[in-house]
This record gives C-alpha cells, structure tokens and sequence, in this order.
C-alpha cells in the first residue's frame, strides 16, 4: 500500500509574486494564506542557499483546506517550454464546472491553450488546459459523475484544490518502478490516450496517442504519468533557481524512506506547510523534484 500522500504542496516559480497572488485571487478564487521570505534553512532543506530572503506566497481555495500552491520569486527561464520537458508539466485541479470556469477567465492572464473537452477515457470527465502568468500549465477538470474507478475529492469550491499532478518522463513503467520501489505505490494500468496539449507542443497529429497511467496516493490524490516523445528536453534549471513553472511537488509521507538522495539533510521546519515536520527534497526518475513531510511525526 502507498505511503505517499497527500498532495500538500505545489510549488510554481514566478518572477512577479504580486501578479501570481492578484491573478489567483481574482480568476481562480484562490485567497493568500500566508507569505514571508524563505529562510536560510529553508533554502537549505531545497539546496538552493541562493534563495535565502526570496519572497513566496502560500494560497489555498477560498482559503480552505490543506493543499497549497506555493508561489516563489524566480528568475525568468527563456528556454523553457510548457510540456517540452521532464518533469512535472502540469497541476490538475477539481473545478465545480469545466465550462464556467473557462468562460471565467476571459481577459484575465490565463491563457486557454485545450478547450473544454471530454477525455477519451470517459465522457464522464470534462478538462480544458490553461496557462499561467508564469507559463505554469493548469489542467482544470469537472466530473458529470462519481466514477467507482477513480477516487476522486469533490470540488467545494468552484475552483478547488489540485488532486493530480502531471509527471512527463521518459517511460510509464520506468517513473512508476520508481514510486513503487521507494515509496509502495502501486503498478497502475498503462493506457493510450489523445493529450492534445503534448501534440500541439510537439507539432505531433492531433489524434496522437501517449502512454498514461494514474498512479493513486492516499489522500484523494494522483500522479498521472505522461510518456513524453522523443523530442522532449530535461527540466534544467539556472544555477541558483528553482526549475521554471511548476518546480516541485510536495507529499505527505508516513515516514521518509531510506535509499533516497536528500539535496540537504532532513529537517523540521516551523512554517506552513511542515508545521513542525520533518522535510526532505530529492529528484525523481524523470527530472522532478519532489518534497517530503512526514505524516507520523
């Protein structure tokens, strides 16, 4: 059985955090929780020193409930490309009603790159795409019905919490070996799917289909694997910066598994969202950086 999650946490690099906050607030309903300046041993825990001082701020929906999105100041990356690289491409958020929610942000700077469609697993599941003012992808889907297959939270709030995040890596079975092997997670089933996102990034055929597999964790929580085409990049960052866009993802955990890189040592860390939890940063089998709390302590 899986150790791994919650989601707690989805950290986005941003060179302007008032315009992150403003166009959350405004567009999506998301209300600021918290902001500060990341502290030396924060930046330590990420291996980053450079990042002492940075501003970050924390934001939930309506100000409700335990999974964040954590934006921090970061320079501008020119070479990347939304869905172009390893590595977290994309946040899935439970919305009330694909289709409102969509029509919500006209004028606003999110760009809609995937109309509101139904996926080609099930007509029962609506999702369009957006992109952020830091090029940060947004997955925002509805379901018409409770699937049995899938478990899923409810949508509270019109625009609710992210419950997926979207890994692109080299190989399905390769990144899920990798969450089996460390942290229990289960083999999920490999399905060939249209991602019209990936084949308009990749100038690839419309009707292209990707391998994917939708890993569960606890908690009401997914990674969706994403096998990425041969002409994907790495997730680099610049010497100093967190990866652009999406940069990490942040997991509960029971406890933090031995066989594991750490950036820097285990630490607790007062501020949200460890509250006094021990926290450690490693590197996933496709590029992604992926932050652990522990649940147990």
């Amino acid at each position: 059985m899986s150790t791994l999650g919650p989601i707690y946490c989805v950290t986005i690099s941003a060179p302007e955090l008032q315009q992150m906050i403003d166009s959350y607030r405004l567009f999506l309903g998301y209300e600021l929780v918290d902001h500060g300046r990341l502290s030396t041993a924060q930046a330590s825990l990420w291996g980053i020193s450079n990042l002492t001082g940075r501003r970050y701020a924390l934001m939930l929906p309506e100000g409700d409930g335990q999974t964040f999105l954590r934006f921090v100041e970061g320079e501008i990356c020119p070479n990347y490309v939304p869905f172009r690289h390893m590595g977290w491409n994309s946040a899935e958020l439970m919305v009330q009603d694909t289709d409102k929610a969509v029509a919500a942000l006209a004028g606003s700077p999110f760009k809609i790159i995937g109309a509101p469609a139904n996926l080609s697993i099930s007509d029962k599941i609506r999702a369009a795409q957006v992109l952020g003012p830091a090029n940060e992808a947004l997955y925002l889907t509805s379901f018409s019905e409770k699937l049995p297959q899938f478990d899923t939270p409810e949508a509270k709030h019109f625009i609710d919490r992210v419950f997926i995040v979207i890994l692109g890596g080299p190989s399905v079975q390769q990144v899920n070996a990798f969450y089996r092997e460390h942290f229990g997670v289960a083999e999920a089933p490999v399905m060939p799917v249209v991602i019209s996102v990936l084949s308009n990034a990749h100038g690839m055929p419309p009707d292209t289909r990707y391998d994917l597999a939708a890993l569960p964790l606890q908690g009401q929580s997914y990674i969706e694997i994403d096998r990425m085409p041969a002409t994907t990049f790495p997730r680099d960052a610049r010497k100093g910066e967190l990866p652009p866009a999406i940069s990490m993802v942040t997991f509960g955990v029971e406890q933090l598994p031995a066989g594991l890189e750490w950036t820097a040592p285990p630490r607790a860390l007062p501020e949200s969202p460890y509250n006094g939890r021990r926290a450690a940063l490693c590197w996933g089998a496709a590029g992604e950086l992926i932050e652990l709390i522990e649940t147990s302590t």
